[in-house]
């Protein structure tokens, strides 16, 4: 298990599930097999399956322990959620509590429940199921929501496709138990978390960072979702709500992070999920870590 440390602060990914995801053409539709050809060195063995045809997709919570709080950010996609157009996430059966039992994480002590945006695959734990009713996973959490999010998924309760069922099995419990904060725009969690309004991929995303003396982290949820992005900033994933910011956001966080030499710790990469980013003139280089 990869532990990063920043002073007294730890950041531990926990992995919920790991395999070939989206065909290229279909999560880009800017795809060009030529970038890929291009940056293989980065991209094969870890982040793209050649015998698939396919990207290899990991997704996982981050655990951030600090002085005084467990947080977790994002929480994958859960267990028995009914997700019929989407069988990476449908009625899944998997161990991921007893995975966060072995970094150190009960349910019990979790401070809070940080979800960079709404989609099917980063606030799936938020519930778990319990005779017959989705109630909270982490009953002593409060839950951080983009106010922005919660309102655009409110209003459409009951509507079909990708992200259906979502809102009503893993987002209302949490609200009816009194445990959801809204944030409007920026925030902060404790001493050492800010949270940033990065729209674009949805409407409501939000970036979370860390701040220590010992260094600085960013969260960037599905602000990208390859490695590729941060060569080609330009490409949006199939999913973007909103195309333009969806750049701009995704623009933000490479100036941001190799401005501050800032860890990201992504939503998505295979490998270790975490890395860093330099620029040279108006482009963009990633490197694992």
């Amino acid at each position: 298990m990869c532990i990063h440390h920043f002073g007294d602060i730890s950041v531990t990914k926990v992995t919920e599930q790991h395999g070939p995801g989206f065909a290229p053409d279909l999560l880009y539709p800017d795809w060009d097999p030529a970038v890929l050809e291009q940056h293989r060195a980065l991209m094969i063995p870890d982040c793209f399956d050649e015998s698939q045809q396919r990207f290899i997709a990991s997704i996982h919570t981050w655990v951030v322990k600090t002085r005084h709080h467990t947080i977790l950010i994002d929480s994958c996609a859960g267990n028995h959620k009914h997700r019929p157009d989407l069988a990476r996430f449908h009625q899944l059966d998997l161990p991921f509590m007893e995975r966060l039992a072995e970094a150190g994480v009960t349910p019990e002590s979790v401070d809070y429940v940080m979800c960079t945006h709404l989609h099917a695959d980063h606030c799936g734990w938020n519930t778990r199921l319990v005779d017959g009713r989705w109630v909270p996973t982490f009953p002593n959490a409060r839950y951080i929501f983009s106010k922005a999010e919660y309102d655009y998924w409110e209003s459409r309760v009951g509507e079909e496709g990708f992200n259906a069922n979502v809102f009503e099995d893993s987002v209302l419990p949490v609200v009816a138990s009194r445990q959801a904060d809204m944030i409007d725009g920026a925030g902060t969690i404790g001493d050492d978390l800010i949270i940033h309004s990065t729209p674009g991929h949805s409407v409501g995303h939000i970036a979370i960072e860390l701040i220590n003396s010992a260094g600085t982290g960013i969260f960037s949820g599905d602000i990208m979702h390859q490695p590729l992005q941060v060569v080609r900033p330009d490409w949006n994933s199939r999913f973007c709500e909103n195309p333009e910011l969806a750049k701009a956001s995704r623009r933000w966080v490479l100036e941001h992070a190799a401005e501050q030499n800032s860890t990201v710790f992504t939503a998505h990469f295979s490998n270790s999920s975490a890395g860093r980013v330099s620029r040279r003139g108006d482009r963009f280089e990633w490197r694992f870590i």
